[in-house]
């Protein structure tokens, strides 16, 4: 009988744990994978792009739209490093990809022979932007080491992974055998955390709960302790859509930041808190109950007052079931000086909030909007009301300029028929513009809307405030916008009003195929009075955060 190759091994242990999708640029190290990848193209779909940046943006939109592991393959060296913004941010989003890496020959490694692609310490440096990177060394372990990797993907935190496997072990024969997947480990619920967390809530008197990307599966089990508590539910970027954007108990970044100088007790579920620790400040009244499923997160820039260590699902469900022991039933919370106070804020943004307005009564609930690091991107944040968990992703903490594009392509592979939007200013749809080719050949029906100012607009923003109006850099040359998407083949219109977006948003949407919308607009109001928020509790410590 014929034994298989390390390839063979690799797609087939990828198929027995679900994965029927695999974004890539191919190349010579990765001949062999790519050739193994044909023999199942039947069962998993090769998706090939135009750069390797594109490939790990879209396994990490599909990722973060799916919340299940996802793949991309690059070569050795450059490609691999082109992927390598799209790697870290998956780490800051916590989103579970693979990377299959190539590699020189095995005896070349670390010899500094010059070999085409070589770089120095591959895995280390892969290393630095994953939760952790191994090395294939045969069909012997191929299959258990890609198990393994997509189990610590999943596991905990989750987060990105790689693997790496030289030119010349990927056609390599030999005993072998793929992997079936392994079990998530996941912490335990301490039930005494758990308690102590109940009696704390149940006393509170004016609590406060601010959900991150960790709380996004929570489900109902949140909605039930936020109304079990009558607690505000403050949510920004990752944090949108955990609990739907319109429940009476949602609030935004800004409201939150009004309700926390007089929060007694904080609950926080699946975030850093780290701004709000940091910058909005803490002081001797405030207790603050984390729920987070690393450990080290509770304490890794202010002790807990109480810490559960656990998934956020598991965590609030547990807490649903102790808080009625401690807990009195509460009126419901009047939130509508706050609210009236947000929508005169938001009215200072009329022409992004308009916008926005738009966009939402296009896209049905289920659909999925991707921001980017734009004058928009940044509003939606604030004015954008998601209606469901994983319908709203956005850059995260390195919230790098170009994530949206390619972010958004992979996320509408993942969804299927589901509508996806992506906005994008002119400046970060630059970076991937040419991606609309792989839209076209992969029949990809994202309908992406450029907002184009003819400039970095917060760069310009910033020079403008922060420097005196000395601009540098600042400027875009531009091409048409629709005869550039039209060379493509996709469907492109220019729409200079919001009446005449939504229009157009629905025309794209339903001719489901690959769009553009383009979007003229002006220099923007500026949304940072309302994300650069000041402190309001407690004396700022040395080494606090500064802004940005």
């Amino acid at each position: 009988m014929k034994t298989k190759n390390t390839a063979e091994l690799t797609v087939e242990t990828l198929e027995t744990h679900g994965i029927d999708v695999v974004y890539g640029v191919p190349g010579i190290h990765n001949d062999a994978l790519f050739d193994a990848l044909h023999d199942v193209r039947a069962r998993v779909r090769t998706i090939h792009a135009r750069h390797e940046q594109a490939t790990g943006y879209m396994a990490l939109g599909a990722a973060l739209a799916t919340g299940r592991p996802q793949v991309f393959a690059a070569v050795p060296g450059p490609g691999i490093l082109n992927a390598s913004a799209a790697l870290l941010t998956a780490c800051g989003m916590n989103a579970p990809v693979l990377a299959l890496a190539g590699q020189i020959p095995t005896a070349a490694i670390e010899r500094g022979y010059g070999h085409l692609h070589e770089i120095r310490d591959q895995l280390g440096l892969l290393r630095h932007i994953t939760k952790d990177a191994q090395r294939v060394s045969g069909p012997a372990d191929a299959g258990m080491k890609v198990a393994a990797a997509i189990q610590l993907a999943r596991s905990g935190r989750p987060g990105p992974v790689a693997i790496e496997c030289a030119i010349d072990v990927w056609p390599a024969r030999g005993p072998g055998s793929s992997a079936a997947a392994l079990p998530v480990v996941q912490p335990q619920v301490d039930s005494d955390a758990i308690e102590e967390a109940a009696k704390l809530l149940g006393r509170a008197k004016r609590p406060l709960i601010m959900v991150g990307g960790g709380a996004q599966d929570s489900g109902e089990a949140l909605v039930r302790v936020a109304e079990m508590l009558q607690a505000p539910v403050g949510y920004y970027r990752r944090g949108h859509g955990a609990l739907p954007g319109t429940h009476p108990l949602a609030v935004n970044l800004p409201i939150a930041h009004r309700l926390w100088e007089e929060a007694d007790v904080v609950l926080a579920i699946g975030t850093r808190l780290y701004t709000q620790q940091s910058v909005w400040g803490v002081d001797d009244d405030l207790k603050i109950v984390r729920i987070d499923i690393e450990p080290e997160e509770p304490g890794r820039y202010r002790n807990a007052d109480c810490a559960i260590v656990a998934d956020a699902r598991a965590a609030l469900e547990a807490l649903a079931r102790a808080l009625p022991r401690h807990n009195a039933t509460r009126s419901p919370r009047d939130l509508s000086a706050e609210r009236g106070w947000m929508a005169r804020e938001l009215g200072r943004m009329a022409p992004q909030m308009a916008f926005l307005a738009a966009i939402r009564r296009a896209l049905p609930p289920e659909g999925i909007l991707v921001d980017e690091v734009t004058q928009m991107g940044f509003a939606a944040r604030l004015g954008y009301e998601a209606a469901l968990p994983r319908t709203f992703l956005s850059g995260g903490q390195q919230d790098n300029l170009g994530f949206g594009f390619g972010t958004a392509l992979g996320a509408k592979v993942a969804v299927g028929d589901r509508p996806v939007v992506a906005i994008a200013g002119d400046g970060g749809f630059g970076y991937q513009a040419f991606e609309l080719a792989t839209a076209v050949r992969h029949r990809i029906a994202l309908v992406t809307i450029v907002f184009d100012d003819g400039a970095f607009g917060n760069v310009r923003r910033i020079q403008d405030m922060a420097y005196g109006g000395r601009r540098i850099a600042d400027s875009l040359h531009n091409p048409d916008f629709v005869a550039y998407a039209d060379s493509f083949g996709v469907r492109a219109v220019r729409a200079g009003t919001p009446a005449a977006l939504e229009q157009a948003l629905v025309e794209a949407l339903r001719a489901n195929e690959p769009a553009l919308i383009h979007v003229p607009v002006g220099e923007m109001p500026s949304p940072w009075p309302l994300i650069m928020l000041p402190r309001i509790r407690g004396q700022a410590q040395p080494g606090e955060r500064i802004w940005p």
